[in-house]
Parts: structure tokens; sequence; C-alpha cells
């Protein structure tokens, strides 16, 4: 496995849903240390890793990727054993089912699965129906509300998707629970890497945002910190390529370049920013694809309001399965997306970004 394919281990293989993205960004700060001038946290946990260029009083660009994943918390514990839990993100309940988890707890972590009911004892009219979240549970293998409380486990306790890390027979594939979005976080890091070398007319800030999935709300708190000139949110996008999506739901197909995300329902894409991006890549060869996401947004939609207004931009990564307990994306996408941001990145001096935001 080499360096990068060992990096994305490591940040997906780590867990941390909305509130508790400790683990996730030890390893960020780990992977993104050695690039930066100094790295820092901010109050509400996301951390931010600062790399001045060639010009000390540039223009700010900040590359945020959101360190939290989608998972559950624990509410209560029932006197058999089972635990409650509320959903932290977006979730189907068809997806849910049968699914193993990790509960973290103070003692270490516990494994359980999501339980479900055997189909034979089943109604034919219930088996065409989905299970509510709120009647669901998690089975930990306790026999009682005092045997899940030695093992460790508390209402509040983070409980995360189960799936390790996997290359899959086209070596191009990549499966992980958490590319939503620690893909994001691995182009922030990759990106402060390739600059490492190289001259940048301005100051760049790789951040891993906490609580982008409850409210976008670790890109609120870093951007104000920071105050960028420019903006780019990473995240992962909808692979149009599998059968029952169509056109109409998604453009995009994995292997075919990084997504530029024209509208969203938290932001209209910056147009100068948008036409500049895409204008490198064409210069460069690197190849990109359109899309909209008409429903649900990226930490892009709480930078460009901050202060006076941040011209920014989304740009993602065609997944398969997002919001599941496993995804499937293209290496090719993920290091084109680091090329163009990187290319982009080099020409952001003063002049250029004023003509990006006022003209």
């Amino acid at each position: 496995m080499d360096q990068t394919l060992q990096m994305l281990k490591e940040l997906t293989d780590a867990n941390g849903i909305p509130g508790n993205e400790r683990e996730a960004r030890e390893v960020m700060k780990k992977h993104i240390a050695p690039f930066a001038d100094e790295v820092e946290t901010d109050g509400l946990g996301s951390l931010i890793a600062k790399k001045t260029g060639t010009v000390s009083d540039g223009p700010k660009v900040m590359v945020a990727g959101h360190l939290d994943e989608i998972g559950f918390m624990v509410t209560n514990i029932d006197d058999n054993g089972f635990l409650k839990f509320q959903t932290v993100g977006g979730w189907w309940e068809q997806v849910m089912l049968a699914q193993r988890v990790t509960v973290m707890t103070k003692e270490g972590n516990v494994p359980g699965v999501i339980g479900s009911k055997p189909p034979h004892i089943l109604p034919p009219e219930v088996r065409k129906k989905s299970v509510d979240k709120k009647d669901m549970y998690i089975d930990i293998g306790a026999s009682s509300r005092e045997e899940a409380e030695e093992f460790g486990v508390r209402p509040g306790d983070s409980v995360v998707p189960v799936c390790e890390f996997t290359v899959l027979k086209n070596e191009k594939l990549l499966m992980a629970k958490a590319w939503d979005n620690r893909i994001g976080c691995a182009i922030a890091i990759d990106v402060l890497r390739r600059l490492k070398d190289e001259d940048h007319p301005n100051t760049v800030y790789g951040v891993g945002t906490v609580q982008e999935e409850v409210g976008l709300r670790g890109a609120r708190t870093s951007a104000h910190h920071i105050q960028p000139d420019i903006g780019f949110g990473v995240d992962v996008g909808i692979a149009g390529d599998t059968p029952g999506v169509s056109d109409k739901d998604a453009l995009a197909k994995m292997g075919k370049g990084p997504q530029i995300i024209m509208y969203d329902a938290s932001m209209v894409s910056h147009k100068g920013l948008r036409d500049f991006v895409t204008g490198t890549a064409d210069e460069k060869e690197i190849p990109y694809q359109f899309d909209y996401v008409p429903g649900g947004g990226t930490d892009s939609g709480a930078i460009h309001l901050t202060a006076n207004g941040v011209p920014a931009l989304s740009i993602t990564i065609a997944t398969r399965y997002i919001h599941t307990h496993a995804g499937i994306l293209h290496r090719d996408d993920y290091e084109n997306a680091v090329k163009l941001i990187v290319e982009v990145i080099k020409k952001l001096d003063r002049n250029t970004v004023n003509k990006i935001t006022f003209e």
C-alpha cells in the first residue's frame, strides 16, 4: 500500500461523528503538520493548518474538508441491554438495518449491530415497508442495562458505521466508510503537500471542519477565524453511474474528473471563481465535470457568508452510496482535484483575487 493509500486508510478507518471528531482530527494533524507553518484548533474543534507563500500579506485561501461522518448517538439503554439511538446526520432507514456499528465508549470501542426482525415472522404487507428509525435498536450482546453499563456504554456515546478501507479489484476504485468527508480532508492535506516546494503568492489554510453534517457549523467558526479571501469546500458528490440513477438525478461519472458544483441548497457558486477554476483546468488539461445538487450543501455554504462575503466554490468527488456504511470513489478523481486546486492556488495573487471578486 503506497503512502497515499495508507493516509486514506488511516483517515477513513478513524471514527468521528459530529461533536466527537477528535480521532479523525488527530489523523489529519499527523499528516498535514509536516507541510504547514503552524497548526491550531478553533474553539469548536476544527483543525486549521496554515502555509504562508512567497507574499506574506497575500490573499488568504481556505481549502476545507469536514472531519465528521454520519453516525448515531446512544440516547438510552433499555432493561434488556439494547441501545436506543438518535441519527446524527442524514440517514435513509433502508440502509440501516442489520448493519454493523461501533459504539465509542469511555472504556473503549464496543461492537454491535442494528437489530432487525427475521422476514419469516413478518406479514407480507410489513415486509414492503421500511422500519422507522425510532423503532430500531443496537444489539451489543448485553443481557441487561447493568451489563451494557459495565461495557462502558452511556447515553451520549457516539456510534459509527463499520467498513474497513478496501482497495477493490479495479485498484483505482476505493471503498470505505466516511468518504464523506475524509476525502476532503485528504485533499486539503495533499494540496499543502504539493505546495511544499512551490511558490504561491498567498497564504493557504488547509482546514478539517467539524459538525458539517448537522449544519456546516465548523466551517462557520473556522472561516470566521481565518477571514479568507477565497474559499473552497472539498467534499463528496453524487455519482450518476449506477443502476437506477439517471442524468436527471446526477450528471457526474466516477473517473471523469472532479465535480464543479454550480448550485446546491446552501450556495450558488461564485461565477467569477467558477470560471477561473474551469479556465485553469482547461489550460492544464485537467478533466472536470459540472454538477448541481438541489438538496444538501457543503462547507462552502457557510464560508461564502463570512464577514462581507467570500467568493467560494465546491469541488467534489463523485462517490457511490454516500450516506451509507460503505462508499466507493475513483482515485483519479481525487488526484485530479488536488492537481486542479494546486494549479489554481499558484495563480491566486492579490490582483487576480480582486478581479475575481469585484469584476
